[in-house]
């Protein structure tokens, strides 16, 4: 008989599993893992390390994430990866030639997939699919295609049905869209105070790709819907927009639950975002005190939740094709050097790791 699960995206300090992480994830049986750049010494340690938590669990479904998008945001680095454009180049290539910039979408989700399947990962917390403002939190900026609802959802789509060629799960982010958040969710909480008819713009991209296997919440709080809470643990939010007007029924995960957008315990939180439809919880700082209190909070994998899981196992369970990689490498990398980046060094997340050291 398989052992439950419980319905959380986990995570952990250092380049190996402390004998309390094991005693603790063999215990509870986490759907997942979030990797991090504190996890990641090099390739033979990071294969060696995602092999023996699949030996701890006896299990070969285990869901192994993280953040690749490109620019700033990719935790695989230099010099035993190589780089990759943010999102927001794509969006402006797109401006100027169409066709490149699709071909260059579809080469980066290639080239990406390559290296995650590689380590053994399956899931990529990627593509953003957020529309850029003028006022956007520099948290997030860069990683937009761009603002043209339209833009965004053909190149987001590009590079979605690319991971699944290559069998790697995309998640889409941040349902129901963030870009209208002029403050950074890892410290405070954004309010969208935009009526819902001009937030359907927002929404487009998210609905044009309401098919992808998995997805990230926002935490925003949108009063037109709910004045209290954010979408992350709104029932009514969840319920009206992310499954209603998105028609999103993908495997839906919180962002990282230890973010100061979101009040309360660790376990509060992770209790609120399960009772209002996450099918997952995401934690990233992977404290150990924080983990058990996660773990306690947890009741299992529901069956709505298992029924989608299905979904991301049938495209991650099989084997992908990586002919001509090389070719694809060189040609993105000679494209790659030719567009000129702007300097873009803010990090959320090492913000919100020395608040919280």
């Amino acid at each position: 008989m398989t052992k439950p699960m419980i319905p959380a995206m986990l995570s952990f300090q250092g380049h190996s599993l402390s004998d309390d992480e094991k005693r603790l994830f063999r215990r509870y049986n986490p759907v997942g893992f979030n990797l991090f750049g504190r996890n990641i010494k090099n390739k033979s340690q990071l294969k060696k390390l995602i092999n023996e938590i699949k030996e701890l669990l006896e299990r070969d479904d285990i869901l192994f994430a993280i953040d690749q998008e490109g620019g700033r945001v990719r935790r695989l680095a230099e010099p035993e990866f190589r780089p990759y454009l943010p999102q927001y180049a794509f969006g402006d290539l797109y401006l100027k030639n169409k066709k490149e910039a699709l071909d260059m979408a579809k080469k980066h989700a290639c080239l990406i997939s390559g290296d995650l399947r590689e380590i053994g990962f399956n899931m990529n917390y990627a593509p953003v699919l957020d529309l850029a403002q003028e006022y956007t939190s520099p948290a997030l900026k860069s990683r937009c295609f761009g603002s043209d609802e339209k833009i965004v959802s053909i190149l987001g789509k590009t590079m979605i049905n690319e991971y699944i060629k290559r069998c790697i799960s995309p998640c889409i982010k941040h349902l129901p869209g963030h870009g209208r958040a002029s403050v950074d969710p890892h410290l405070r909480l954004p309010i969208i105070n935009t009526p819902l008819k001009e937030l359907e713009k927002d929404f487009y991209p998210f609905i044009k790709n309401n098919n992808s296997p998995s997805g990230m919440t926002a935490h925003i709080v949108i009063p037109e819907i709910d004045d209290k809470l954010p979408i992350t643990q709104s029932r009514k939010d969840i319920d009206y927009i992310i499954r209603g007007i998105i028609g999103f029924d993908g495997f839906l995960i919180s962002d990282a639950i230890d973010m100061k957008a979101l009040k309360g315990t660790i376990g509060e939180k992770t209790k609120a975002s399960l009772q209002a439809g996450c099918d997952a919880v995401c934690y990233a700082l992977g404290k150990f005190e924080e983990l058990i209190e996660i773990c306690d909070n947890c009741s299992i994998i529901n069956d709505k939740s298992q029924s989608r899981f299905e979904k991301i196992k049938s495209i991650v369970g099989k084997v992908p094709n990586f002919k001509n990689i090389k070719d694809i490498s060189q040609k993105y990398e000679e494209k790659a050097g030719g567009i000129e980046l702007y300097n873009d060094s803010y990090d959320a997340t090492e913000v919100l790791n020395k608040l919280r050291g």
